[in-house]
């Protein structure tokens, strides 16, 4: 039996964190970093959607609770531009309904705060692979 070279490895990934909290970003940032994954970063939802369009990153992480623009509504926009955006929310509206809504809208996990590394990156390398679903 060979051993699979790609196995174990971590993939980078380049990933947009959209969160109006500085802390929030900085947080997310270091988890992610320490997987190797590059970060681009946007403090609304107006940045992260230009941020998209111009940086096409292979994981957004969008914080549902932002002024002026909605995650939800960030979430609709990316997903009518791109309907393979891969999509993770992240609140801290612990919810089920409030899950159950943006997961039907079409994210494809859902983070709650404070958060968990361990959590954030299982759940970031589950979506990157291609498995949606993920809660935490």
């Amino acid at each position: 039996m060979t051993a699979n070279p790609i196995q174990g490895r971590k993939a980078m990934a380049k990933i947009l964190i959209v969160d109006d909290s500085t802390l929030s970003r900085g947080i997310l940032r270091r988890i992610l970093q320490t997987e190797g994954h590059s970060i681009i970063e946007a403090k609304d939802g107006l940045m992260g959607i230009e941020s998209y369009y111009i940086e096409k990153p292979d994981l957004v992480l969008l914080d549902i609770a932002m002024p002026d623009m909605q995650g939800t509504e960030v979430l609709e926009k990316l997903r009518a531009f791109d309907d393979r955006a891969r999509i993770v929310m992240a609140t801290a509206d612990l919810q089920e309904l409030t899950r159950a809504a943006v997961m039907a809208a079409g994210a494809l996990g859902y983070l709650t705060k404070p958060y968990n590394p361990d959590v954030v990156l299982d759940i970031v390398n589950q979506v990157l692979r291609g498995i949606p679903g993920g809660v935490g």
